[in-house]
């Protein structure tokens, strides 16, 4: 399984002179927790609803002249759509972050998939294999 497997493939996207408060409008509107910024369909930042609470209200900061680019992460990792699950779990916590951008093998936005998307997915696997052990257990 990859990450192509488990990605969304769609992404809530704004540019990085795109106000704080926008991008606060777009969370809620699209029920979630982090707009990729993007620059010609690749992904350059990502904002959080961390990064507004922290580096927009907890400042005192103007919602509406304070841009992506002032608080989205200076550093984004992002992980290609063919990379495996295994893979996908070191990436995570090597980078320490809960959402990351999928890119596909030109660099261009391709999803996204967040540590939420993997919890689903093994617990769906891990009641599977519930399932399947308790089907053999003779009855008593």
């Amino acid at each position: 399984m990859t990450v192509s497997d488990l990605m969304r493939t769609e992404v809530v996207t704004a540019r990085a002179d795109t106000h704080a408060s926008e991008l606060a409008a777009r969370m809620r509107d699209e029920q979630v927790g982090s707009v990729v910024i993007t620059e010609e369909e690749r992904p350059t930042g990502i904002v959080t609803d961390r990064d507004l609470a922290i580096g927009v209200v907890a400042e005192s900061g103007d919602p509406e002249t304070r841009t992506a680019a002032d608080v989205m992460s200076d550093e984004l990792t992002t992980v290609p759509s063919d990379t495996g699950v295994f893979e996908l779990c070191d990436e995570f916590a090597d980078a320490r972050v809960r959402r990351m951008p999928v890119v596909d093998g030109d660099g261009a936005l391709a999803g996204i998939i967040s540590l939420d998307d993997l919890h689903v997915m093994l617990a769906d696997e891990q009641h599977d294999l519930s399932r399947a052990v308790q089907s053999a257990i003779p009855p008593y």
